[in-house]
C-alpha cells in the first residue's frame, strides 16, 4: 500500500494544507510530454521507430542531429541518452555549450523519460504548484519548452530560429522535413522552427522508449516476477509515512490514465540541498538559482514564498543518474538518501561548518529564504543529533528498491 500524505505548506507556518497528491493526480488526467535538448555528446536509439509518423520519425532525427547546434557536435541525445532513461551520460554536475562548447551550465540537464503524462504549470485549489517543463516549470507548452536548448547560449547556441533552419536546410534529411510540411517551409523560419518542436513532441510521444514500463517494479506489480527481501523491505521503507515517506511525493500506485505507477505527483519542493561548487556560477557568492522564483523563470519572482522549489521528478531509471537534484550536487544514490533521512539530524555531514564549527544548513538559498525549505514533513522533521528515520541496513534496502525502478528487466 502507497501512502500520500496532506503535504504542510512551504516553511509549515502558515498551516498544513491539502493533499499535494489530489494536485498530481487531477494532473495525470491531462498528459502531455516534454521535449528537451542539450549539451555534450551522446546518443539515442529508437526501438519502434518503424511505428513512428512522419512527424515523429522526423523529430527522431532532429533529436540525434548535432549539426543543428553552433559546435556541429552537441544534439538533443546529447543529454538524454536512451540508454539511460533519456537522462543524461555525463559525471559533470553541469555540461558546457556554446560554439566552442566552453560556456558551462547552471543546472543538471533531466531526464525526459516519462514526462508525457506532464502538463503545462498551473497552481492546484490549494496553492500547490504543480506540472510545467524543466526544473522551474518555466516553460507552459511542448513548443515553449523546445525552444530553449536551440537558442540558449550555453547549450546548442543557436542566434534564432533562422539560424537553426538554415542548418537544417543543409542535413540529410531536409527533404523529408519539406515533404512532410511544405516545399516551401525553409522559406518561413520561424513556422520551421515552430514545426521542428512539433516533431520533437510527436517523437517523444510515439516512440515507446519514452515510457517503456519495463522494470522489475512494473513486472512485480503483473506478477510475473517477485521482489527479493531486500527490496520488499525497501518498497515498505518507501511507502510507509514514518520512513522513508518517499511516496508523499513520488507515489508508487499506478494513475488512471498510465500503465504504470510513475513515481512522481509533478509537484515543487524546496530540500535545502547543497551548494554545488562545481558548478561555475556559484563561484558568485551573490548567485541563487532559486527555482521557481528565478533567476532563469522571472514570472513569479515577486513569490518569495516559492523561491528554492524545484520539481519533483520520476524516479524512474533513478539507479542509472550520473548526478542527482537540480544542482548535480549528489553522484551516489546512497549519499541522495542518506540525505534525506540524515539532513536535518546530521547536517555537519552535508554542509559547510561556520566558524563555530555549526553546519551552515542550507546554503544553496539566501539566509531569507531558508524558512522555505521543508522541514515539517517526515523525514525532515527530527531534531539535531536525533536517530534518521532510515538506518543503513533501511538505507540499503531502500536503494535495492529503487533499483527495480530501471527499465528494460530481464529475470
Amino acid at each position: 500500500m502507497a501512502f500520500h500524505l496532506i503535504r504542510p505548506p512551504v516553511g509549515a507556518a502558515a498551516g498544513w494544507r491539502p493533499a499535494r497528491w489530489l494536485a498530481g493526480l487531477a494532473l495525470l488526467g491531462m498528459g502531455l510530454v516534454l521535449t528537451a535538448c542539450g549539451g555534450g555528446g551522446g546518443s539515442s536509439a529508437s526501438s519502434g521507430s518503424e511505428s513512428l509518423s512522419a512527424a515523429a520519425a522526423l523529430g527522431q532525427k532532429i533529436f540525434n542531429d548535432p549539426s543543428l547546434s553552433a559546435s556541429g557536435k552537441m544534439s538533443c541525445a546529447s543529454c538524454h541518452d536512451a540508454t539511460l532513461g533519456h537522462g543524461s551520460p555525463f559525471g559533470n554536475a553541469v555540461v558546457s555549450g556554446g560554439p566552442a562548447l566552453d560556456q558551462p551550465g547552471t543546472r543538471t540537464p533531466p531526464a525526459l523519460n516519462y514526462l508525457r503524462y506532464n502538463t503545462a504549470f498551473f497552481f492546484a485549489s490549494d496553492g500547490t504548484p504543480t506540472g510545467g517543463f524543466t526544473w522551474d516549470g518555466r516553460a507552459s507548452s511542448l513548443a515553449d519548452q523546445a525552444v530553449r536548448p536551440f537558442l540558449s547560449a550555453n547549450e546548442m547556441a543557436n542566434s534564432n530560429a533562422a539560424d537553426v533552419i538554415a542548418k537544417l536546410a543543409k542535413a540529410s534529411y531536409a527533404a523529408e522535413f519539406k515533404a512532410a510540411f511544405g516545399q516551401g517551409i525553409f522559406d518561413q523560419p520561424q513556422a520551421a522552427f515552430d514545426r521542428v518542436t512539433y516533431a520533437l513532441e510527436r517523437y517523444q510521444r510515439e516512440d515507446p522508449d519514452f515510457a517503456p514500463f519495463s522494470s522489475k517494479f512494473d513486472q512485480f506489480t503483473a506478477g510475473s516476477v517477485a521482489l527479493s527481501d531486500a527490496e520488499l523491505r525497501g518498497l515498505a521503507w518507501f511507502n510507509r509515512s514514518d520512513k522513508g515517506n518517499c511516496a508523499a511525493c513520488h507515489p508508487s500506485t499506478k494513475p488512471a490514465n498510465a500503465p504504470g505507477a510513475l513515481f512522481t505527483d509533478f509537484t515543487y519542493d524546496s530540500l535545502g540541498v547543497p551548494r554545488n561548487t562545481e558548478i561555475a556560477a556559484n563561484a558568485d557568492p551573490t548567485f541563487y538559482d532559486l527555482g521557481l522564483c528565478g533567476p532563469s523563470r522571472t514570472d513569479l519572482n515577486a513569490r518569495t514564498d516559492l523561491c528554492g522549489l524545484f520539481k519533483v521528478p520520476s524516479l524512474r531509471n533513478v539507479a542509472q543518474r550520473k548526478r542527482f537534484f537540480h544542482n548535480g550536487k549528489f553522484s551516489s544514490l546512497e549519499d541522495v538518501v542518506r540525505f534525506y533521512v540524515q539532513r536535518d539530524t546530521n547536517p555537519e555531514k552535508w554542509y559547510p561548518l561556520d566558524a563555530n564549527g555549526r553546519a551552515i544548513k542550507f546554503n544553496d538559498l539566501p539566509p531569507a529564504l531558508r524558512g522555505n525549505v521543508n522541514t515539517a514533513e517526515v523525514p525532515y522533521n527530527r531534531p539535531l543529533g536525533g536517530e534518521p528515520a532510515l538506518n543503513e541496513s533501511e538505507i540499503q534496502d531502500l536503494v535495492a528498491f529503487l533499483r527495480t525502478l530501471t527499465d528494460g528487466y530481464k529475470p
